[in-house]
């Protein structure tokens, strides 16, 4: 398995900016595309911001994983492009992270495939959305693997890579070491509905959402109750909030139609997105975001 030294990020987003900035960091070529320039600029200031704060933290502790110079050197080795064929041109890996609509993820990679080169593995960062399904729309699905980070992909450990039908071991061997070199631990999963990390995730979050809407606690006590009383580095509606409770509701929707009626979405939950209050995003979820 030769080793992954060009990667293509689709999807300027949270997402995206955050596995374009660990590619970098990792020592990889990355190209990051976006359909419009806008959505590229803003995902290069999150990553500036990102590096800054990540200087600034190894700065006040006196230690030097992160300077100045390397942090010039990661910026460097991002470029932008609105062009999907120039984004995956010379590719060794392509890591989809456009918005879990499952014709969008489709069409995307079936335009990947075709522009990208023959060895080129192709990755989608889906959260819930099933893999062998995406992995339908190319003519070779052996090169197809889920590679699901978690937000914010820079500080969070875990990579979960599924393996799809038809997905080639070669290619499940190129995601684990491609996140392993990126400082992720990495799990392998088959491909089921939510894989192991979304549907255990969402589960909880529901319920959450079902107390504060039967008035058990507060959102905030809710969350303190998680963080205290099982050490949960934070609440699952703080991280609901994070996560987008677009995102969430689109995940409990697809478990709800794919497994059965204990993923049925909290009506506050829809309520909630048809408002516009999706979080940290907008600036009001279960929590109020100060920008």
């Amino acid at each position: 398995m030769a080793e992954i030294k060009r990667v293509a990020v689709l999807g300027a987003g949270t997402m995206g900016a955050g596995i374009a900035q660990i590619a970098a960091t990792a020592g990889m070529d990355v190209r990051l595309r976006d359909v419009a320039d806008g959505p590229i600029q803003k995902g290069l200031e999150t990553i500036r911001s990102s590096l800054d704060r990540i200087v600034a933290k190894a700065a006040k502790a006196g230690k030097a994983t992160m300077t100045d110079a390397a942090r010039t050197e990661v910026l460097g080795r991002i470029r932008t492009t609105t062009s999907l064929d120039e984004a995956v041109a010379d590719a060794d890996l392509v890591v989809e992270a456009i918005p879990e609509r499952m014709d969008w993820k489709k069409e995307c990679l079936a335009s990947v495939e075709a522009a990208a080169p023959a060895h080129a593995v192709l990755a989608t960062n889906t959260s819930s959305l099933s893999i062998t399904d995406i992995a339908s729309a190319a003519k070779d699905p052996s090169r197809v693997v889920g590679m699901h980070f978690f937000n914010p992909v820079p500080v969070m450990e875990l990579l979960e890579v599924v393996r799809g039908l038809r997905t080639s071991d070669a290619a499940v061997a190129a995601a684990r070491a491609t996140g392993e070199r990126m400082g992720k631990t990495v799990i392998v999963v088959r491909d089921s509905p939510g894989f192991a990390t979304s549907r255990l995730g969402v589960c909880l979050a529901a319920e959450a959402i079902r107390m504060l809407e039967s008035g058990v606690a507060s959102a905030e006590d809710i969350d303190r109750a998680m963080e205290l009383g099982y050490r949960h580095p934070m609440g699952p509606l703080r991280l609901t909030d994070l996560v987008g409770l677009d995102v969430r509701l689109a995940i409990l929707d697809h478990l709800h139609r794919e497994v059965g009626e204990q993923f049925r979405p909290p009506p506050l939950l829809r309520q909630l997105v048809r408002a516009g209050k999706l979080g940290k995003k907008t600036g009001e979820g279960f929590y109020r975001w100060e920008k």
